[in-house]
């Protein structure tokens, strides 16, 4: 059987500042077939170049990568500020309604990052536009120097709910992670769980209750060196094991817990 095809939804990306370009990272792909055994496939993110419907027939799931452009405020009621950075709109319009029809009909979807603030807000969730201003929080964005290794060093700890989903694919109640991350959950959005918490509180790891299918998203980049890293080798080798099932007809497939 052939491998399943997993929509990796690229970003906007300009090269020499004027040639317009989808672009995705080397990393997300290389996680995709080295770990999760699938064929990475960058999704042009464009509302006019790609449709739901399309997408959905043609893909087995879908890796909702990071971004440096964030979900824009309006998407969960809030004025625009400077504090929310950047935007891209035809992210979030191509995104946000992909997101719901992949939790409703129970297809794969592995969300980082920008992507784990996508499936919050896609649920009805809110963000908070810049975490490290809030009380007793850590600075989790990247830092601005060093060497790629330490720019994505493992950098704070996130306890699971004991007997919950990412404690059932871990193996574990406490794993390392590494911070890149500017925003972060504010509301959580309907059937949201927060599964995660790194140890300032912020949340790190969700899913969607009652899904009928691998709904996951992580606030950290587990696509950084994904088969050696052993947290990162089991979510995307859980992944793996989400898209097969769905490629070879195996549905529903509800999240197990420890």
């Amino acid at each position: 059987m052939a491998r399943p095809v997993v929509g990796i939804i690229g970003n906007h990306h300009l090269i020499n500042d004027e040639y317009p370009t989808h672009a995705g990272g080397r990393m997300n792909s290389e996680a995709v077939r080295q770990v999760s055994d699938a064929l990475p496939m960058i999704v042009p993110s464009d509302p006019d170049l790609a449709d739901i419907e399309d997408l959905t027939t043609s893909c087995d799931g879908f890796l909702f990568t990071g971004g440096r452009p964030n979900v824009h405020p309006e998407e969960y009621g809030e004025e625009e500020t400077e504090a929310h950075g950047t935007f891209d709109r035809d992210r979030d319009q191509l995104v946000l309604p992909l997101i719901r029809a992949c939790v409703a009909s129970g297809q794969p979807i592995l969300a980082i990052c920008r992507g784990f603030q996508e499936l919050n807000v896609a649920m009805g969730g809110t963000l908070y536009p810049e975490i490290r201003d809030l009380p007793g929080r850590m600075n989790h964005r990247m830092p601005p120097d060093g060497t790629l290794e330490e720019k994505f060093e493992l950098r704070h700890d996130v306890t699971f709910l004991p007997g919950g989903v990412f404690h059932g694919i871990m193996g574990a109640e406490v794993v390392r992670t590494n911070t890149l991350h500017g925003q972060g959950i504010k509301e959580k959005g309907e059937r949201i769980v927060i599964d995660g918490r790194a140890e300032d509180g912020t949340p790190e790891a969700i899913y969607v209750e009652g899904a009928p299918g691998f709904t996951l998203g992580v606030q950290w980049h587990p696509e950084y060196n994904a088969a050696e890293d052993p947290v990162s080798r089991k979510l995307f080798e859980a992944f793996g094991e989400a898209l097969r099932d769905w490629r070879s007809g195996k549905r529903p497939r509800h999240l197990k817990t420890a």
